[in-house]
């Protein structure tokens, strides 16, 4: 007898998923088990790219959710709600889930975990993370044994995008994001993309499950790249960067240095050094680069959305659920439950001990880079490089790049030294991996 599917929504993951679950020749024997029973739309007449019985379409979600044929219920309808309802409403009927959605597991996970637990039910999400990227499950199951000491990713393929036509082009950020809207890599409203938005979701389901502790979204630091100039790309790539918005969670060490916390969890665009892992990943793929002990380091790669791509992540947690409903034990198992109930301490940004990079504008006048130097080291912060790079207009432009330096004292430094009168303006300010 086959496994019912009740699919919630037949958008671009909906359909790919369902084209690939039909389509199943030389694809894993248990696809064969699958019988797509319900899929839930809001136009069950409208003309679609994959063939199914009328019968099969309904606009009654709710009914999906509760009909006691179906046995796994797969949301891609995206967005808070209803599909936060709906998930929590499949839970309570018994039903095992997978889902696409990153912004209810981020926003949410604590809800809809607990209830899952409580029910005994699953709730699979590869797909919410880096598409059609096997990530979560390897944190789950094949990087379990590890202790994970920081999980860095670019995980948002718009902002990708961007920055690797500013660095190749030499183009500018508004030019660039009118182009990356006209070709469709990015949403007419980029908010969530261009703001850090879209990968403070994925970081926080990451962190979460890397280091066995809840997140709340609201502890993640986020900074997105409007503020990323092609200046400061050209300036990056003289010094031996490429900039990338990265996404990182990783232990705060030596422990002494965060009294309040215990994990840094951020997203804000970096200066990656060009011999990284991560410095090579362009265009919209993404990459998640897991560091631990006694793996050392490990690079997962790929495409970071579509319907192909996604559509196999929410596949693969389909059989995973299809293997745990035929075998015979009624325990759960417990590499694929999110059995972790605590959160993780976050450390205020404030103590985060990291590089920077900043680009000063001053009036042209002897001392300045000596006072500048004088403010840096009354807050102990120690310089790595000092350069005059020329001038915009009557103002020099001095780039700097700091040794590792406590984020609150390198800022008081800055707040010093924006009071001195031959400084105008600090237009940049950057993390350096």
């Amino acid at each position: 007898m086959g496994v019912k599917l009740g699919i919630l929504g037949l958008g671009t993951v909906g359909t790919g998923t369902v084209q690939l679950i039909q389509d199943c020749a030389g694809r894993h024997p248990l696809l064969q088990d699958v019988e797509i029973y319900r899929v839930g739309v809001r136009s069950p007449d409208k003309p679609r790219a994959v063939k199914l019985p009328t019968s099969v379409f309904t606009t009654d979600l709710a009914g999906i959710v509760t009909d006691p044929q179906v046995d796994i219920v797969v949301e891609v309808i995206g967005g808070l709600e209803p599909a936060r309802s709906l998930i929590l409403k499949a839970i309570e009927h018994g039903k095992h889930v997978v889902t696409a959605n990153k912004a209810v597991i981020s926003r949410f996970g604590d809800e809809i975990f607990t209830a899952a637990n409580q029910a005994g039910v699953y709730v699979m999400l590869e797909a919410a993370v880096g598409g059609g990227i096997p990530v979560i499950q390897p944190l789950k199951q094949s990087l379990s044994v590890n202790r994970i000491h920081a999980v860095t990713g670019i995980v948002n393929g718009t902002t990708n995008y961007i920055l690797t036509r500013m660095q190749t082009e030499g183009s500018s950020f508004d030019d660039v994001l009118a182009d990356a809207q006209r070709l469709g890599y990015a949403e007419a409203d980029p908010t969530a993309d261009v703001d850090g938005l879209d990968a403070a979701d994925k970081i926080a389901i990451l962190a979460s499950l890397a280091f066995a502790g809840r997140i709340k979204l609201q502890d993640v630091y986020c900074e997105g790249i409007r503020q990323v100039s092609k200046t400061d790309i050209t300036y990056a790539d003289k010094l031996g960067f490429v900039i990338k918005l990265l996404a990182i969670a990783k232990t705060v060490n030596p422990p002494p240095i965060s009294p309040s916390g215990y994990l840094s969890v951020r997203v804000h665009p970096t200066l990656v050094p060009k011999a990284h892992p991560l410095a090579s990943i362009n265009g919209v793929y993404n990459a998640i680069l897991i560091e631990g002990e006694p793996i050392q380091q490990g690079m997962f790669f790929g495409p970071g959305a579509g319907a192909g791509p996604t559509a196999s992540a929410v596949s693969s947690d389909i059989l995973h659920l299809v293997a745990a409903l035929k075998s015979s034990t009624a325990t759960p198992n417990p590499l694929l439950t999110c059995a972790h109930q605590d959160y993780c301490q976050i450390a205020p940004i404030e103590e985060l001990v990291t590089r920077f990079y900043a680009r000063f504008l001053t009036k042209d006048q002897p001392g300045v880079i000596g006072k500048l130097g004088t403010c840096f080291g009354k807050y102990g912060v120690s310089l790595e490089s000092v350069v005059q790079t020329g001038f915009q207009g009557e103002l020099a432009e001095i780039v700097v790049v700091t040794h590792d330096v406590r984020e609150g004292d390198f800022r008081q430094a800055l707040a010093e030294i924006r009071t001195l009168e031959t400084v105008d303006s600090i237009p940049s300010l950057l993390r350096v991996l």
